[in-house]
């Protein structure tokens, strides 16, 4: 079965997660993805190392399904090289700033002197626009700015989710984009800028927060793990760990009440509407607490499934690599890659289609693994091939 960006050829320039990350949802789709970096690899090949050569985690995940090779981008032969890519791309990714991008040729305006409908899919700390479009910036920063940071945490303690959703968000919005400007170059033959931000898309995600200050000034502050827009939604103490439940809507809220004894909170004011339970969400979550401390995981999660009530339980990265429904439903992918020992379990393709074929996982490549050949795709011969490696520039 042909896969659905069967065809079209990605170079991934990007770094650390949402330039990388983009072109591994295209890569999974079946775009030729060739993974750019410099000769000694790039810092996020060694982001969160887990092997002898110091290599990463986020770079086992973000490198699948991809092409890799070495370049000196900025050298006089370097920029040959790029030229080249570029002559036989339908998609460049890279997550630079734009002065970068200008210094090492990857600007539009450079990109489509080359190839009139080439797709530039670019991303920022804060886009291009604006007095921050020249700043840098990282995912902690974007979820600071965009208010969820201090939303998070509680009054004085603000809190930042551990994982970097920012970069993963952005990443996923601009492959989106991605595939919206290539069914458009489809339609009109036109080629064109997507460019996300790291700021554009925490912000995005935290829009209703931002709309209900600006419309009623309620000034909240954090809770914690405590929802405020209903309840009981939280994390809650049982005898021998911790679930997490979230009651939104009257009727699971009746069925909520019903099973802890409480149907009269069914006639009381104070809980009529979700966002009233939000507002007297100690209440209820006392009420929770006590239920649930009385009981040990199994128990509450058992009891509450039966309700139907939504719940799950609270459970450290060791504990969900073992989760019977991880195991069950095939969520990871088990690849071997050189120097480990053991396999990395990588999260599948992140959506299951009907009919939409995915690639079959392919491991990250070693660094430079693909240079050759995809220089010899190009037309550079073994002695030009001999001549960059001596001087450095692969």
């Amino acid at each position: 079965m042909n896969k659905i960006l069967e065809g079209i050829r990605v170079l991934d320039f990007g770094r650390y997660i949402a330039g990388p990350f983009c072109a591994t949802l295209l890569a999974d789709l079946g775009a030729d993805v060739i993974r750019i970096e410099k000769p000694t690899g790039g810092e996020d090949r060694y982001t969160v190392p887990i092997n002898d050569e110091g290599e990463g985690a986020y770079y086992m995940q973000l490198g699948r399904n991809k092409r890799g090779i070495t370049l000196n981008p900025a050298s006089d032969e370097g920029k040959k090289v790029v030229r080249r890519l570029v002559e036989t791309a339908d998609v460049v990714i890279a997550n630079l700033p734009f002065p970068a991008l200008k210094k090492l040729g990857l600007d539009y305006e450079t990109l489509v002197s080359i190839k009139p409908d080439i797709i530039l899919t670019t991303g920022s700390a804060f886009g291009s626009t604006g007095p921050y479009s020249t700043k840098g910036g990282f995912d902690t920063v974007a979820q600071a700015m965009s208010g969820a940071m201090y939303l998070s945490g509680t009054p004085g303690e603000p809190a930042k989710s551990f994982v970097p959703y920012s970069d993963f968000g952005t990443a996923s919005l601009s492959a989106f984009g991605t595939l919206a400007a290539i069914l458009h170059r489809n339609k009109t033959g036109e080629g064109q800028i997507v460019e996300g931000s790291l700021l554009g898309t925490a912000m995005t995600f935290n829009n209703a927060a931002l709309i209900e200050e600006s419309v009623l000034s309620l000034g909240r502050e954090g809770t914690a793990t405590m929802g405020q827009y209903n309840a009981p939604t939280d994390t809650y103490k049982t005898k021998n760990g911790f679930v997490t439940v979230q009651v939104v809507g009257g009727g699971i809220f009746k069925r909520w009440a019903k099973l802890l004894g409480e149907p009269e909170w069914l006639n009381d004011e104070r809980f009529s509407s979700d966002q009233l339970r939000g507002d007297n969400g100690q209440i209820i979550g006392k009420r929770m607490s006590q239920w649930c401390e009385e009981k040990t995981n199994e128990e509450v999660l058992i009891e509450l499934a039966q309700a139907g009530i939504p719940c799950g339980e609270m459970l450290s990265p060791k504990e969900l690599l073992n989760n019977e429904h991880v195991i069950k439903a095939g969520v990871f992918k088990f690849v071997e890659y050189p120097g480990l020992e053991k396999s990395t379990p990588i999260v599948e393709h992140p959506v299951r289609y009907s009919k939409t074929c995915v690639s079959d996982f392919k491991r990250a490549p070693t660094l430079g693994e693909h240079t050759e050949e995809v220089l010899k795709e190009l037309g550079f011969e073994d002695e030009k091939i001999l001549d960059l490696r001596n001087q450095g520039v692969i």
